[in-house]
């Protein structure tokens, strides 16, 4: 005689007076090793606001032999599938000769009872779970999706797939012909949840960058965009958004110009917003100081076969007011007096042409050329922008540079935590160098190209740019990439944005028409949730009279650098 004891339930088998016995039970009662899901980790943002979590729900199944024998009971299986019977009996002839096919994906309990209920033999449900996402399309291209099946396919949720993705357990019932569990007898192996993943994102501000982000592709019919922000001081993301976006909770077919991360794949031609990394090569080279002298007269330059013009004559400058100008020539004529990779050195060292090593999929590294012998028109061009490609949030790490005085920090997508120092930084431009360009930024905000960037009561520094749409056949008349880079507070900056706008069509095209303005909302706000304190104003002497305005904007002048 064996003995079986199993969570209370006994077996006898004793001859063939025991085999009988087990044999007709089993018509009655059968014993199952049944899976037990295991929960995905969470994905949060930097203040734990749930940005994907993964609901209870249950996958309907049959196996259509069975259901084919019972032909009379289809009629109602097909009512509450919400199929119509021809549908339903079509598949099940298809797949006669398979003992699996599913009826139903994903549905919620309550969805899938008044079908279990029906106790139709040959028809299952198995228990899952799926993921849902709170903020829709404001983290869509970021955090990405998972497929039916819970496995990630896009986004942080593929990159972080094996962290995020918990190990199923095994449970051990006994369940009548219909597949009913009558009794859970034993559990055979615990499931183990995934890991949780907190991002370094603020909910916050990734909200108000993607609002502001489809207002200014609304009001200017741009075909699309992308807002990048960093905190300056430890290269964690703060936020990152793309448009278009699609609904992850709803998904339909797949669409890949809506599903990219635009900050972080797609490459464009920065123009201008690199004319401040010119500039470092020029102070470094010790031939220029911020005041040193350039003609831009006539208002162009011309080499061989290309002419590089300014909008008008501006005459004399000073290599501040190249910067605040945007001179083509000006800046031109600087950079002819350099070496080439003096200008490519420093696009280097700032992180151009290379990877952020973030993990996300699809993070582009860019190109940034290396050539043993350039060409006039290439290194003028490559001095204001052109013959380069980056992403937005390459362009960021870059500025991140300037506004952490010449230290480049890496760039991370997960939440640092309080009270760590930041990762170990490089310095790559001096102190000194740093503090004379970020002036300089400043300059561009207060009187120059980049006015709409500018933010009430704090200050803000930036650069704007503009730059020609590439096509299959050269540069696009009459398409253009709007840029505005920058960083605030001016004097001591926390943050660094950068707005990318791609096609506008109408209301201009220039950078500081199109995405200086939404540098400017993106980044007040910012500094407002973040409680960043805004800058002390001057005390005035004692029996002066003077405006308060006029007092914050003069203390914050003679605090630049």
């Amino acid at each position: 005689m064996a003995l079986w004891h199993t969570a209370g339930l006994q077996i006898f088998e004793r001859g063939e007076k025991g085999a009988r016995f087990l044999q007709l039970q089993g018509d009655a009662r059968t014993l199952r090793v049944r899976p037990v899901p295991a929960y995905r980790g969470l994905i949060t943002d930097r203040n734990g606001e749930p940005l994907a979590v993964s609901t209870p729900v249950v996958t309907l199944w049959a196996n259509p032999k069975e259901l084919l024998d019972g032909g009379k009971s289809l009629e109602s299986l097909a009512r509450r599938l919400g199929v119509p019977l021809a549908t339903l009996r079509a598949r099940l002839n298809d797949n006669a000769k398979r003992e699996f096919m599913f009826l139903a994906r994903r549905l919620t309990p309550a969805e899938a009872k008044p079908i279990l209920d029906l106790k139709l033999k040959g028809v299952y449900g198995r228990d899952e779970y799926k993921r849902y996402y709170p903020a829709g399309e404001v983290t869509a291209q970021l955090v990405g999706f998972t497929n039916v099946d819970d496995k990630g396919q896009e986004g942080l949720e593929l990159a972080y797939d094996q962290w995020l993705a918990g190990v199923p357990g095994e449970r051990r019932v006994l369940q009548d012909r219909n597949t009913q569990v009558i009794k859970e007898l034993e559990l055979i192996r615990s499931e183990k949840p995934g890991n949780d993943l907190a991002l370094s994102i603020d909910l916050r501000l990734q909200y108000v960058a993607y609002r502001e982000l489809r207002v200014a592709l609304e009001a200017h019919r741009a075909a699309a965009g992308s807002v990048v922000m960093l905190d300056a001081r430890t290269g964690e993301v703060l936020a990152m958004v793309s448009q278009p976006s699609f609904n992850p909770n709803a998904r339909g077919q797949p669409d890949n110009h809506a599903q990219r991360n635009r900050a972080i794949t797609d490459l464009v031609e920065p123009g201008s917003v690199m004319k401040p990394f010119t500039t470092v090569a020029a102070l470094e080279s010790g031939r220029y100081r911020p005041d040193t002298p350039i003609d831009t007269a006539p208002g162009w330059i011309r080499f061989g076969s290309k002419t590089y013009r300014d909008p008008h004559s501006y005459g004399l400058l000073d290599l501040t007011g190249v910067l605040v100008k945007s001179s083509q020539v000006g800046t031109t004529k600087v950079a002819m007096t350099l070496e080439t990779d003096q200008i490519r050195g420093v696009f280097e060292r700032v992180g151009l042409g290379q990877g952020l090593d973030t993990g996300f999929p699809g993070e582009n590294a860019g190109n940034l050329p290396s050539k043993h012998k350039w060409a006039t028109v290439e290194h003028a061009s490559l001095a204001f922008g052109y013959g380069l490609t980056v992403t937005p949030l390459q362009v960021a790490r870059a500025y991140a540079v300037l506004a952490n005085t010449g230290v480049r920090r890496p760039v991370t997508l997960l939440r640092q935590e309080p009270g760590t120092p930041p990762a170990e930084g490089q310095r790559v431009i001096s102190a000194a160098v740093a503090g004379q360009v970020r002036t300089m930024l400043k300059a561009v905000v207060e009187s120059g190209t980049g006015k709409k960037a500018a933010i009430p009561v704090y200050a803000s520094a930036g650069k704007t740019g503009t730059s020609h749409k590439v096509g299959v056949g050269g540069y696009q008349e009459h398409r253009y990439i709007s840029l505005f880079a920058g960083m605030a507070p001016a004097d001591n900056p926390e943050l660094v944005t950068v707005v990318v706008v791609d096609d506008p069509q109408v209301g201009g095209y220039f950078g500081g028409v199109v995405a200086a303005p939404v540098f400017s909302r993106v980044t007040s706000a910012a500094l407002r949730l973040l409680a960043i304190q805004p800058p002390t104003p001057l005390l005035p002497q004692p029996g002066a009279v003077v405006d308060a305005t006029t007092t914050v904007v003069a203390s914050t002048r003679r605090d630049a650098g």
